[in-house]
This record gives structure tokens, C-alpha cells and sequence, in this order.
């Protein structure tokens, strides 16, 4: 029988995000364990093990995008995984510019 390597939620999420996005920050927070006791939770095997996530997102794609558009890009990225466990997800998703970064010849 071959052997199976497992990869994590959190690491399909941010090598998904990171791809798509072409991410110039990415954080991806497993909070799962802040919601092991919630109803929706107590029927799922294992508890709510990689149920709920934080993602922080930096990316030049989501400039011209309203706050919306640029949630929506993230759920569909992601839909293969809100249809097979993922219960809830909190987004930040910002322009470098709204984060303060600099990019490219911007920088003084």
C-alpha cells in the first residue's frame, strides 16, 4: 500500500491564497480550538479541527476591488474547502497601499 502524506488545511489554504493572490503578506490562523465547544462543533469527528480560520491578505489583486469583490475572490479560491469542512472564515484583505507597504518604484 503506498503511503499518503496528509497536508494540512492551513497549508492548502496559504499555498492556494498565495498562488491566486500572489500574496505580498499572508497569515493564516487555525482558531478552530476558540469553537470546540459550539454546537455546530460537538457532531464533527475530532472536534472542530481546522473549522475556522483568520486570513490576513496583502496583494496587488485586490486593488480596484471593493471590500466584497475582494472577499469573494477569497471564497472562491477557497470553495473546495468551505464544501468539505471549512466552517467559517474571518478575512482582512488589503491593498499594499492600505497596509502601508511600499511596491515597486513607490519607496522613497
Amino acid at each position: 500500500m503506498a503511503s499518503r502524506t496528509l497536508i494540512s488545511r492551513a497549508t492548502r489554504i496559504k499555498t492556494k491564497l498565495e498562488t491566486a493572490l500572489q500574496t505580498a503578506v499572508l497569515e493564516v490562523e487555525d482558531v478552530s480550538y476558540q469553537h470546540a465547544g459550539h454546537a455546530a462543533m460537538r457532531g464533527i469527528e475530532g472536534g472542530a479541527n481546522e473549522t475556522h480560520f483568520n486570513v490576513s491578505i496583502v496583494s496587488t489583486k485586490f486593488e480596484g476591488h471593493n471590500l466584497v469583490k475582494r472577499h469573494r475572490m477569497v471564497y472562491d479560491l477557497l470553495s473546495d474547502e468551505l464544501q468539505s469542512g471549512l466552517h467559517a472564515l474571518s478575512i482582512t484583505a488589503k491593498t499594499p497601499k492600505e497596509a502601508g507597504l511600499a511596491v515597486g518604484n513607490d519607496k522613497e
